[in-house]
């Protein structure tokens, strides 16, 4: 066999190799066959509410005689809805979701910043009152991505944690224990990080219970999501 055979051969194989799917039933490059749609909404709405809820912390509000910021109730459903991201994609990619979601809310703080500086119309007359409300506070976007961070991370490792030595069974209480130890950790590390020796300290109590009380009801109304993915055993 001459030297164009061999290479026509090497050729056809190289070819027949990268024709042959990397998976059974999976084509190559066809990644959306591989990813559940499910998987796509949680993720939409896991970012989604993060955003939402840092731009409605910028408010604190008064609910049942409590000072409380309004992202608060929003904010909680972002850790069932990691568990359902961790059960639909795994823990890797749960990880890889909570720190883009971290940078997303940074780069949203920073273009809100640069959005207030640029001058306003005068026709439009709404340049100071955009400026006072949405032009970030460094100090609340700082506390917020940090607890977002550390506590989801860590929720993160609870559930990996249950899942692979305690029991499959049980899904609600999954859940419920790592949202139990998560939850609190993000609530003192924002209440402290955004509003401590600003406010007073009557009134960071008051932020931190409040919260604590409306997230550990918002975790018990959002333990039934975790069933509407199902159980990916590979993907732990």
């Amino acid at each position: 066999m001459d030297l164009s055979s061999t290479s026509a051969v090497s050729s056809s194989t190289r070819a027949r190799s990268l024709a042959e799917p990397t998976e059974p039933g999976l084509e190559p490059g066809d990644l959306a066959a591989a990813i559940p749609a499910a998987a796509v909404i949680v993720v939409a709405a896991y970012i989604g509410a993060q955003m939402l809820s840092d731009i409605a912390s910028l408010k604190i509000g008064v609910v049942a005689g409590l000072a409380v910021d309004m992202g608060t109730f929003i904010y909680p459903i972002t850790f069932t809805l990691r568990d359902v991201v961790h059960k639909l994609l795994g823990k890797r990619n749960a990880q890889v979701l909570i720190v883009m979601a971290g940078i997303i809310n940074l780069f949203m703080a920073g273009y809100l910043m640069w959005a207030a500086w640029v001058p306003s119309d005068p026709g439009w007359g709404l340049g100071e009152a955009f400026s006072a409300i949405l032009a970030p506070v460094w100090r609340i976007v700082i506390a917020s991505i940090v607890a977002e961070l550390a506590s989801e991370l860590l929720d993160t490792e609870i559930y990996h944690w249950f899942v692979t030595r305690i029991t499959r069974r049980f899904q609600w209480l999954r859940v419920l224990i790592s949202n139990s130890i998560s939850v609190p950790v993000d609530n003192i590390i924002f209440a402290v990080g955004a509003f401590g020796w600003v406010l007073p300290w009557d009134v960071v109590w008051q932020i931190f219970l409040f919260n604590l009380l409306v997230k550990y009801g918002v975790t018990l109304f959002s333990l039934p999501l975790i069933y509407l993915a199902p159980e990916d055993f590979s993907r732990e």
